[in-house]
């Protein structure tokens, strides 16, 4: 069950209407604990959009005060009161009225994720704050750096790292990073070298991966290597290569006791047949790669 896509809302504002849209959202009445209950009861029990509507919209007042919280992300705020809506709907969609808390409560964890998970997507272009310590370096290294009246410099003094470190149980590296990252916008690989216009950034990045004659090699050695092995493999009995492929040539090897019974044979039996047909298998693919060799070397004197 989930809450309808089609639920009617408030215009989101633009930059310039913000005021129009928390005057239309203050509109929607405050509930009493009891009304929000019977609500949530009829939601989660009886799938009543009606009821869904309600305990949505009456507290977008909430979003809109939390998503005003995170204006200093250079995020638009209509995108951060649609991204904290979504957030309250799936509140709403999980919110269990019979543990005795009031979903206010409940929903602003809910709005602060779903707004924070759409800053750390849009702030960089290079995904940041890949764990539940980096995002909380990321959301209050600002606040840390504003209380110790470090937010005009550039890289912060080691005093000031290593006091936001033992604040947030982070590693003082993390403190130096992130504080980087967020002093250093992205940049595009478009723009030019010089103000000429001549060349762009890209046209100095290295391309590590191989090139198209370096993997074609690759790709005819490792023919070349599966076809010895098949060659190779030809020459052992049924049962060696059998124990050889189940033993050295598969993820998961079959184990020696499995073998011993399937074969009515001893576990050290196995395991010498093992050996013994590796050593082979070895020892012709060693010969068959140097009769290769010799066959190319011909070609080429030819």
């Amino acid at each position: 069950m989930s809450v309808p896509a089609t639920m009617k809302m408030p215009a989101l504002p633009d930059e310039g209407s913000l005021s129009r849209y928390l005057a239309e959202i203050r509109k929607f009445p405050m509930l009493e604990p009891e009304e929000e209950f019977m609500l949530a009861k009829a939601w989660r029990e009886h799938g009543d959009s009606d009821a869904a509507h309600k305990l949505v919209t009456s507290h977008l007042r909430l979003v809109a005060k939390i998503a005003m919280g995170y204006r200093g992300y250079g995020l638009p705020v209509s995108e951060l009161i649609a991204e904290g809506n979504v957030g309250m709907m799936q509140a709403v969609k999980r919110f269990e009225p019979d543990k005795g808390f009031r979903l206010a409560t409940y929903a602003m964890w809910w709005i602060r994720a779903a707004i924070q998970e759409y800053i750390l997507r849009s702030w960089s272009l290079v995904k940041i704050g890949t764990t539940a310590a980096q995002k909380k370096l990321f959301f209050n290294l600002r606040r840390l750096k504003g209380k110790i009246s470090a937010l005009e410099e550039g890289d912060l003094r080691p005093e000031h790292v290593a006091q936001i470190a033992h604040k947030l149980a982070v590693p003082e590296a993390d403190v130096v990073s992130m504080n980087r990252r967020l002093a250093a916008p992205d940049h595009s690989l478009n723009a030019p070298l010089r103000v000429d216009g001549e060349g762009e950034w890209q046209d100095w990045l290295v391309d590590d991966t191989p090139d198209q004659e370096s993997r074609l090699a690759e790709k005819e050695e490792l023919d070349i290597r599966r076809s010895l092995l098949a060659q190779a493999m030809g020459g052992l009995s049924d049962r060696e290569r059998d124990i050889l492929q189940r033993r050295r040539l598969v993820e998961e090897p079959v184990t020696l006791e499995d073998l011993s019974q399937e074969y009515g044979i001893s576990r050290e039996r196995v395991r010498q047949i093992e050996v013994r047909a590796f050593e082979k298998l070895q020892k012709a693919m060693r010969g068959a790669a140097r009769n290769t060799k010799v066959g190319l070397l011909a070609e080429q004197k030819a």
